[in-house]
């Protein structure tokens, strides 16, 4: 009796055990993604940033970035709520952890939880592989949406088509 009460006490610690791995692994699961779309001669960050002194406060930029047009909630956020101040090269998660670009997947997702979940999902964004049992790759949020200006931008419908010019003869 006392080997059957063992066996299945070691029986439910292998169970819990697997069970817990499989649970935490959902929980920290990376994400194959290609590289961050990043804009050419701007990366890494710290090229330029590691030689200028940390100016945080929010303004207009004159000097560099000036491309940069801050449309993602533009009166609650800064550059250094997403961007590591002392080293641009990685961006900030509200906790404090720090994350290469190509986990940026995480940041969004702080912010943006039920569309997270979904990209997760393969319902949101694009997925490219296969879904069970094999090598699958996600596109980054910033592969379709400007971190900076996410919304779409507005495009101008296509006109309908034409009828055809020739009747065909159908018998």
């Amino acid at each position: 009796m006392r080997i059957l009460i063992n066996g299945l006490i070691l029986f439910f610690i292998l169970i819990l055990t697997y069970l817990t791995s499989v649970f935490s692994k959902e929980l920290i699961e990376e994400f194959p993604v290609p590289p961050p779309p990043f804009s050419e001669g701007i990366y890494p960050c710290s090229n330029c940033h590691a030689s200028m002194d940390l100016n945080p406060k929010k303004r207009v930029l004159k000097d560099e970035h000036t491309n940069i047009q801050l449309h993602h909630a533009e009166t609650l956020r800064w550059c250094l709520d997403c961007h590591y101040s002392k080293n641009r090269d990685k961006l900030r998660l509200y906790n404090g952890e720090l994350i290469d670009f190509g986990r940026s997947y995480l940041l969004c997702g702080e912010c943006h939880g039920n569309v997270f979940r979904d990209w997760k999902a393969g319902i949101h964004g694009k997925r490219q592989g296969y879904f069970i049992g094999g090598k699958r790759t996600y596109l980054l949020c910033v592969h379709c949406h400007d971190a900076h200006s996410p919304k779409f931008k507005g495009i101008k419908p296509e006109p309908p088509p034409l009828p055809p010019k020739v009747k065909r003869d159908v018998r």
